[in-house]
């Protein structure tokens, strides 16, 4: 399957396994699993087909792990990013000292005042890495990288949690543990 079939696939299970399963009537549990076959079959009558070789070829290969099988991959889910009520069942944990954000310059103002909101997603996302917020940033404009005093927020009563693909979530990072 050649980058940009594979990209495009990706994006629509992102936008339906994240936000719109009703856009094409698929069934998601309370733990964003779908089923892989209803998956499938609907995404064909959409016009997105794609065959469930493809569809491991993409869970496989995506670089940022968006999505996982369960053990026998009958079902599937986005790993982080939602906007619709589920549960991912992660367990709180104890994050590094410094977690990132990228942002583009035009939220910066906003941000530096007011905090990073999770906004219409479940949770405020933080990357282990510079060169990964880098990357979020790029897709909003220039990038600006945020620093963040997680090993602080902890302290102070904040939940962290790991998703599958290692993305840091949060539900608000104040002001104050903010650094350009």
């Amino acid at each position: 399957m050649n980058e940009q079939k594979k990209k495009k696939i990706s994006k629509f299970l992102s936008y339906v396994l994240r936000h719109h399963p009703e856009l094409i009537g698929l069934n998601i549990d309370e733990n964003g699993w779908a089923n892989v076959d209803e998956l499938i079959t609907k995404s064909t009558k959409d016009s997105q087909g794609f065959t469930f070789e493809e569809l491991d070829e993409i869970v496989q290969t995506n670089s940022k792990k968006r999505f996982a099988f369960n053990e026998d991959k009958t079902r599937i889910r986005a790993s982080q990013g939602h906007s619709i009520d589920i549960n991912l069942a992660l367990t709180p944990q104890q994050p590094p000292e410094f977690l990132y954000h990228g942002t583009a310059q035009n939220n910066i103002d906003s941000i530096l005042e007011n905090g990073i909101e999770k906004r219409s997603r479940q949770h405020v996302h933080l990357s282990i890495d510079k060169e990964t917020a880098t990357n979020v940033g790029m897709r909003h404009g220039r990038p600006i990288i945020l620093t963040i005093s997680t090993e602080k927020m902890f302290d102070d009563g904040i939940l962290f949690y790991l998703s599958e693909n290692n993305v840091w979530l949060t539900d608000f990072v104040d002001a104050k543990y903010i650094s350009k």
